[in-house]
């Protein structure tokens, strides 16, 4: 798919910059919002559309809710919703709303056009009902931990939570059958 009008919805004004300036160096016409007001008012203003990159968070507003408003205003848009917080139930919620594809910051101008020229044949299916909370706690500590560079102490304090609480919590990791099921077509 050929893209050459872009919006871009992104309440960081210096990431929002450079992820402009990278993705007109791609050829691309960019317009930039920096907040779902903004980014209903460029709807529109714009004659079309050939994707939008949303950032999930938009201080008060959740870029979410900016999916359905696109898809009709511009049928074929092709939609990326970006977020500092990736789940795996958010990117569930955000391609039943309809985007097209789901990534996590930092995403460099390759990575967003990447995602937005991917064939929907070609991605991994998302699972059909999100994880159990099991699964997001380990999720969530996993990340924290590493952000600590393995850190029990650091990630613990993170965490708000005593370094044996969480070493108690790791060894409790959610079964690989409990993984299994919650992995897409395996039910």
């Amino acid at each position: 798919m050929a893209l050459e009008t872009l919006l871009l919805v992104e309440d960081d004004e210096l990431l929002a910059t450079q992820t402009r300036r990278a993705l007109e160096r791609h050829g691309l016409s960019v317009t930039l919002a920096a907040d779902a007001g903004q980014a209903r008012q460029c709807m529109a203003s714009l004659p079309t559309l050939d994707a939008a990159v949303l950032d999930q968070n938009l201080g008060a507003d959740n870029g979410l809710d900016l999916i359905a408003p696109l898809l009709t205003h511009f049928p074929q848009c092709r939609i990326l919703v970006l977020t500092g917080y990736g789940s795996i139930a958010a990117a569930v919620a955000a391609t039943r709303r309809g985007a097209h594809n789901y990534l996590t910051k930092p995403a460099g101008a390759g990575d967003i056009l990447d995602a937005l020229r991917l064939d929907p044949a070609q991605m991994e299916s998302l699972p059909d009902s999100p994880p159990s909370l099991q699964r997001l706690e380990w999720e969530h500590i996993q990340r924290v931990l590493d952000a600590h560079g393995g850190n029990i102490s650091h990630a613990a304090a993170a965490l708000g939570i005593h370094r044996r609480t969480l070493q108690r919590r790791l060894k409790k990791r959610p079964s690989p059958v409990q993984f299994e099921r919650e992995r897409p077509g395996k039910n």
